[in-house]
């Protein structure tokens, strides 16, 4: 079955493998079809039967039609592409193949049996790849009489917007064979990242780990779904929040994969959460079923919709809120002082002396001057910011603020001295707020006599630009507090999530065991720094890769957060990875000392 002629191809063949076939043409197959046919190589497609091949056939005409439709494609490109892709049901065709991609759906004793056919078919130097995304490699290449020619490409979807393919070797492929590989992917323009073969390789062995722990984190019911998803928007700029990513994917297939990582790691981490496993038996697998961890319009359909016999959550009256204070000199005191201040409310900030207030509120100046110089504030809002920030150097001066939040030192003994100090000077009624990234919020609470007005409020930095903030309610946590703190949060402007009061609260408890799960990758020789940064923000669009995260982050800030997540949860693979720890004993804390992960010195 042959698509319409044409006399010229897109281009002439450029790198290895001039002639490719692709086995199994659903929608990975098709989008990869489609992908090396652009780059100018004949593609062999191979179904198992003629309705089914004719299926592929159209799936390929339509996607390249909508790319005309979107410019991405003339239409005569469009034709000199068609005429490259021929398809046929008979697994014989790939005997013509310079290599075989095969992507037949995830099932392990399936990929075996087509390459044992494959190894008998092609002659012997013909490569063989499979597009597995989670099973062992080595065992398909087992398969054959050739495993020296076996490899992994897994290939993302969309495969025409994805640029990434993780080039996955075994113990036997051959450096020749994986270095032609990579240069296949280069010249489809394509970034090519070495990975070696255990369950997930680089991309999904960090990803599902973290949308494993947000669906124990739903299912622990320690915050919303939407809260969770929320958070990690906002809080970490991922594209997707976990639960709806785990509902795009498909959950049996998350935990198909995470079965995967299970058997090979026995790490308690990988053990896929019971809700998966629930959401499966029910039938609710994601988007493709119309209902997973959200509901939707209909199956495929992206568009989320409120389900059934939902009710709203009531909440009492808050208490008013017409001043703040803010306790603290430094980056984060200053940010938090100017959003509420840009809100319209009084604020007195209050720092260790006089001149240091006085600092600090010039620093503060400093950035309404950079919003005015962007276009974000006018002069005159600029003014009349500035003109409600109060510098003091006395705590007394607190005495009638109705929030006060404090942004002083991240160190337990330093916030209790401080809360017990508000305790007295506060007037009753009075909201006391910490933006403790990883302290119990409790033990400052308990600093008090007033427990029940202590909640934590962690703002994320830059406080002026981050539109999270993490509202963390102890268990004496008085609702009405809480909800003074939601309201205020949505005067200025902020997007609140709500959380319990433990380790990490709902960003950090998700984020840090990602982080750490990198550098122990690195550590174990798996990857490079590069390749593992490189594969995350391809792979995931992530908006930075976990190493040069950590550096920004500084590791020793990363480290401190580890161990307490380590202490909290007590759960082994939460431990701080020792190259994380030598690396801080070495002084190489990131950015800030010029080395961390990489030299900072040198660029």
């Amino acid at each position: 079955m042959q698509a319409p002629d044409s006399t010229t191809a897109t281009a002439a063949p450029l790198g290895p493998f001039p002639t490719v076939a692709v086995v199994g043409l659903g929608t990975m197959g098709a989008g990869i079809a489609v992908a090396i046919a652009r780059s100018g190589r004949r593609v062999i497609g191979i179904e198992a039967d003629g309705a089914a091949a004719a299926r592929a056939l159209a799936r390929i005409e339509e996607a390249t039609s909508h790319a005309v439709d979107r410019e991405r494609l003339t239409a005569e490109e469009r034709a000199a592409l068609l005429a490259l892709i021929s398809v046929d049901e008979r697994l014989e065709a790939a005997a013509a193949a310079d290599l075989v991609i095969e992507e037949v759906p995830e099932q392990l004793e399936l990929k075996r049996e087509i390459f044992a056919e494959l190894d008998r078919i092609c002659p012997a130097g013909t490569v063989l790849a499979t597009g597995t995304t989670s099973l062992s490699v080595t065992r398909i290449a087992a398969a054959t009489a050739r495993p020296e020619r076996v490899l992994g490409l897994h290939f993302f979807n969309p495969v025409h917007a994805m640029k990434l393919v993780e080039v996955v070797r075994t113990v036997l492929t051959t450096p020749q064979v994986a270095e032609q590989a990579a240069e296949f992917a280069r010249s489809m323009g394509k970034e090519p990242v070495a990975a070696g073969d255990r369950a997930g390789f680089v991309v999904n062995g960090l990803l599902f780990a973290y949308l494993n722990q947000a669906a124990a984190m739903f299912e622990s019911r320690y915050a919303t779904r939407e809260d969770i998803d929320a958070a990690m928007r906002l809080g970490c700029g991922l594209p997707m929040g976990p639960l709806a990513l785990l509902d795009l994917i498909g959950v049996d297939t998350a935990r198909t994969v995470l079965e995967a990582m299970y058997e090979q790691s026995r790490d308690r981490l990988h053990a896929p959460a019971p809700i998966l496993g629930q959401l499966v038996a029910a039938g609710l697998l994601g988007r493709k079923t119309g209902r997973g961890f959200y509901s939707y319009e209909a199956p495929g359909s992206s568009k989320v919709v409120a389900e059934s016999g939902a009710t709203a959550v009531t909440r009492p009256a808050g208490r008013p809120v017409t001043s703040v204070g803010v306790c603290g000199s430094g980056t984060m005191a200053t940010g938090i002082a100017e959003v509420f201040a840009k809100a319209g409310y009084p604020v007195t900030l209050v720092a260790r002396g006089q001149e240091k207030a006085e600092k600090a509120k010039a620093q503060l100046a400093r950035s309404l001057d950079r919003s005015v110089e962007k276009g974000r504030l006018t002069a005159e809002q600029r003014d009349a910011a500035l003109a409600l920030v109060t510098p003091t150097g006395r705590q007394a001066d607190l005495a009638e603020a109705d929030l006060v939040l404090e942004a002083v030192a991240e160190d337990l003994a330093v916030k209790r001295e401080l809360f017990a100090a508000l305790d007295k000077i506060c007037k009753p009624g009075a909201v006391l707020a910490t933006t403790t990234s990883s302290l119990p919020v409790i033990s400052c609470a308990s600093a008090t006599g007033r427990p029940r007005d202590v909640i934590g409020m962690h703002f994320f930095n830059p406080a002026p630009a981050m539109k999270l903030v993490e509202v963390v309610s102890t268990v004496l946590t008085d609702p009405e507090v809480t909800a003074t703190v939601l309201a205020v949060c949505a005067e200025v402007r902020k997007h609140p999530v709500e959380c319990g009061d433990r380790a990490g609260f709902i960003v950090n408890a998700l984020l840090f065991p990602y982080l750490n799960d990198a550098v122990r990758m690195l550590e174990e020789h798996y990857a490079t720094v590069d390749d593992i940064d490189t594969a995350m923000k391809l792979g995931c669009g992530y908006p930075m890769g976990p190493f040069e995260l950590l550096d920004v982050v500084g590791l020793d800030v990363s480290l401190t957060i580890e161990r307490v997540l380590h202490q909290e949860f007590r759960e082994p693979g939460l431990a701080a990875a020792p190259l994380l720890e030598h690396l801080v004993a070495a002084g190489c804390l990131g950015r800030k000392t010029g080395r961390g992960f990489r030299d900072h010195a040198r660029r």
